[in-house]
């Protein structure tokens, strides 16, 4: 099913990663998957941990690539203690588990008491046709609207979850480095992509910062930079070491981020993270950041790294976050595969 005319013609809008959840959806990695080299056999580990948050406000959906390997996910599941009986697994074979990026991206409107919702179903292409093939991880919105039975809308442009963010009331994050390489829309400029994001995210405000972080294969994404944990707050990775590669790249995101101003006029609210030490295997960069934390119904989920700043980036999130629990869960071994715990989770509205 889909619509002649756009999602906001239609009244719809994306909301805010803070609103409320129906489920969490992750696609859950294979043993001989490209994302974790040499290194898979830790990863169950940490996705069953950051499951076993999850699931205690929420269901969890999990796209599987076939039946040995959901026998096994429910194996380190029940060794983790996970109650079964919120998980989900679906038959929805991806080939890398990314599915901030493959996902649906949902989104909602109310109407005389009633809410509707949808999903948006952008390309994929695994971030400029780094990584094929990728034609399976393309089709799981399509299996998800179904399973759901929900209006899809297909822009037909290549665009990824963890490229945006929004506050859910009309300002929407994101980054040149990403949206205006020539590796996703060549045949757009930067006019059109926002024409895009308006129509089909029901975004009025697109606020561009720069380049991403050293070590991110996803040419910037701002998931790994900048995130709104409020209407009108937006906190930002900042690196304190002047020699540090990241250093002059996140100043000039800092910068343009004091410069901005929320759907009122008013200049955000600026709160500046950490960043952690930087982490390196078989001498590449990793794009360890604070910033990829995760918000579910009544928690949040961070990742750590066994770094000094770790106490530091989890207390300042509980500032902002007073009403949710902020977690912790090391992501030394997820990092490995370049992206945490936003990049491998897609809430569903409720």
């Amino acid at each position: 099913m889909s619509s002649a005319h756009t999602p906001r013609e239609l009244g719809y809008r994306m909301p805010a990663e803070w609103e409320p959840h129906a489920a969490t959806w992750l696609t859950w990695p294979r043993p001989d998957g490209i994302s974790f080299p040499g290194r898979y056999e830790a990863i169950p580990d940490v996705y069953a941990r950051f499951i076993f948050h999850l699931t205690r406000d929420e269901d969890v959906h999990i796209n599987v690539w076939n039946d040995t390997l959901g026998e096994q996910i429910r194996k380190v599941l029940r060794h983790h203690h996970v109650p079964l009986d919120r998980v989900h697994l679906h038959p929805f074979r991806g080939y890398e588990p990314w599915c901030r990026d493959h996902g649906p991206i949902f989104v909602v409107r109310d109407r005389g008491g009633v809410r509707d919702r949808a999903v948006v179903d952008w390309g994929y292409n695994a971030w400029g046709n780094k990584y094929p093939p990728f034609d399976l991880d393309d089709e799981i919105p399509q299996h998800i609207a179904q399973l759901r039975g929900l209006p899809v809308f297909h822009p037909g442009i290549v665009m990824e979850g963890g490229s945006l963010d929004v506050n859910g009331r009309g300002a929407l994050l994101t980054t040149e480095a990403c949206l205006l390489h020539p590796n996703r829309n060549p045949q757009l400029n930067r006019g059109q992509i926002e024409q895009y994001l308006r129509d089909y995210l029901g975004v009025s405000q697109i606020l561009w910062l720069g380049d991403g972080i050293a070590g991110d294969d996803t040419d910037g994404h701002v998931d790994d930079l900048a995130r709104f944990v409020s209407l009108t707050t937006i906190v930002t990775v900042v690196e304190d070491d002047p020699q540090d590669e990241n250093y002059e790249v996140l100043q000039g995101n800092l910068n343009r981020l004091r410069a901005m101003k929320d759907q009122e006029g008013r200049p955000f609210r600026i709160v500046e993270l950490p960043m952690p030490r930087p982490i390196e295997y078989e001498g590449q960069r990793l794009p360890a950041s604070y910033a990829n934390f995760y918000i579910a119904n009544r928690r949040v989920v961070v990742p750590t790294y066994g770094d000094p700043n770790d106490v530091r980036a989890l207390e300042i999130l509980q500032r902002e976050f007073p009403d949710r629990k902020v977690t912790g869960i090391d992501s030394t071994e997820l990092i490995w595969g370049l992206g945490s715990f936003h990049c491998i989770s897609q809430q569903e509205p409720a």
